[in-house]
């Protein structure tokens, strides 16, 4: 079954306001409880973007249009893309189960093999090689942890916060030439991630958003989804029950210039987990995707614990 749904946007504590309501919607940092291990949100203001891309826009693929104008609440986004610093303290959390079926939150089996690849992981390597759901199941740990809901992007979201105002092909303006200042692709990257934030960030103070590790949105990938959307409307999510595929947004650093264009839109596929010896193949980690990672989002209207719960369920299944 395939449907179009709008999803509601909200954090799990009560009391944060709204961009409109208050001046706490501003950058703010967090250290993870019990360690001084830490990550920053930029705030994303409410607005309205034309979605997809242009048919003359270079590179572009029939799935970015038709362009639609969509409008998108207030959020707060991962300033970088989740480092294995973060992440590696759900990894390692003994007080969290160990791939449960049963608890709502659990943390993933080892890997059998290092999946980063010898890239790197302490001191600001983004995390790779997870599926959609292991990053989802972070977002609900750091729930747990901080009383705040986090969750992924949806597509919507994502493109928005990387055009932050921009009408061009890429956040910064049209020159592929210019990339190398931004983000890390095959033409940079010398075959392997890099640590955060050492390119430059665009408007809204967000970096990576260009290459290093693509990153998962919360959409299932439909190419017709544009086609789709109606035109003007709000916070848009393409829900669907299949596992594959699922948007990943941005690029990452073995892809070409195209792949990190505002409007470019990446799908996941079984093959990323072809190398895994394990029957059944792992549901945590993707032996052929490291390349793939991804970063926070925290709406800025908080819903109740019941609505944070049911959208955790819904989307994990416990």
């Amino acid at each position: 079954m395939k449907r179009l749904a709008l999803f509601f946007c909200g954090a799990a504590t009560a009391g944060i306001a709204t961009a409109q309501q208050s001046s706490t919607f501003e950058p703010y940092e967090t250290t993870i409880q019990g360690s001084s291990v830490s990550f920053k949100m930029q705030p994303i203001p409410e607005g309205q973007f034309l979605m997809g891309s242009g048919d003359k826009e270079p590179g572009r693929s029939a799935d970015e249009g038709p362009q639609k104008n969509v409008k998108i609440s207030a959020f707060w986004m991962g300033r970088y893309e989740v480092t294995y610093d973060e992440f590696l303290l759900f990894f390692n959390d003994e007080n969290t189960s160990r791939n449960s079926e049963v608890d709502g939150v659990t943390r993933p089996t080892p890997q059998y093999i290092d999946l980063s690849w010898g890239m790197g992981k302490a001191g600001g390597f983004p995390v790779n090689s997870m599926s959609q759901r292991t990053a989802l199941m972070y977002c609900r740990w750091l729930y747990k942890k901080t009383g705040v809901f986090y969750r992924l992007p949806t597509e919507a979201e994502w493109e928005y916060a990387c055009r932050a105002g921009s009408n061009t092909a890429y956040y910064y303006g049209n020159d592929a030439k210019q990339l190398k200042d931004y983000g890390w692709l095959a033409v940079n990257s010398k075959n392997k991630y890099q640590k955060v934030g050492q390119k430059k960030p665009n408007a809204w103070g967000l970096y990576d958003m260009i290459g290093n590790v693509a990153e998962w949105t919360l959409d299932q990938y439909n190419d017709k989804a544009l086609d789709n959307l109606a035109d003007g409307a709000t916070d848009p999510s393409l829900s669907e029950e299949d596992v594959y595929p699922k948007v990943v947004r941005g690029g990452g650093y073995l892809d070409k210039p195209e792949a990190a264009r505002s409007a470019a839109r990446g799908k996941s596929d079984p093959s990323w987990n072809k190398r895994d010896p394990q029957i059944p193949k792992s549901k945590w980690w993707l032996t052929d995707g490291m390349q793939v990672g991804f970063r926070l989002v925290r709406p800025a209207k908080a819903p109740t614990a019941e609505e944070a719960e049911a959208f955790y369920k819904k989307h994990l299944g416990n």
